[in-house]
């Protein structure tokens, strides 16, 4: 079975970790690359929220609130050789934020194995399945995984356990 790590991050300034060169859900999609195969596409603002953590989260809510979509650096448009998608993000505001939303709303999910996976400070998947449910029409999601963003880095093993129990890699773990 062919999959696709789709996933968004933010480095910089973050809630309960202070600066970081790379994003906590950056880290955990990694991790479900290397024990997975995976292709791998970050989606990416095609201007960048603001390093400054406060100003982010301004610029995030405003997005939100105004049903924004963000011009994004790149799109992905078709997903049609993949079988498995993980959909990986940090949780904003109990939500996927709206540069996620943008790229997942112009594909086709008909049929495919969605793995949701969130980076939180407290919140866990928040109301991200649910959302995913509506965005990614006629898809069966999956079990969802929601691991703090300042546990990221540690996540190896409980990323692993996640894929394991699903059953949907069974036969592309490195063992």
């Amino acid at each position: 079975m062919k999959s696709l790590i789709l996933y968004f991050s933010r480095a910089d300034d973050n809630y309960a970790v202070g600066y970081i060169s790379k994003g906590n859900t950056e880290i955990v999609a990694q991790y479900i690359q290397e024990m997975t195969g995976a292709d791998l596409f970050k989606v990416e603002r095609e201007v960048p929220y603001s390093k400054e953590y406060e100003t982010c989260v301004r610029e995030a809510k405003e997005e939100l609130q105004q049903h924004k979509r963000p011009a994004l650096k790149k799109m992905l448009k078709d997903i049609s050789s993949y079988e498995i998608i993980y959909i990986g993000s940090p949780v904003y505001f109990d939500l996927l934020p709206m540069p996620m939303v943008a790229q997942l709303e112009v594909l086709d999910f008909s049929d495919k194995i969605i793995m949701p996976f969130v980076t939180h400070e407290g919140s866990g998947l928040g109301n991200v399945v649910k959302q995913l449910k509506q965005v990614c029409k006629n898809a069966h999601i999956m079990e969802g995984l929601a691991i703090p963003g300042s546990a990221a880095k540690q996540s190896k093993r409980v990323v692993e356990s996640w894929i394991k129990r699903s059953g949907v890699n069974e036969n592309r773990f490195n063992k």
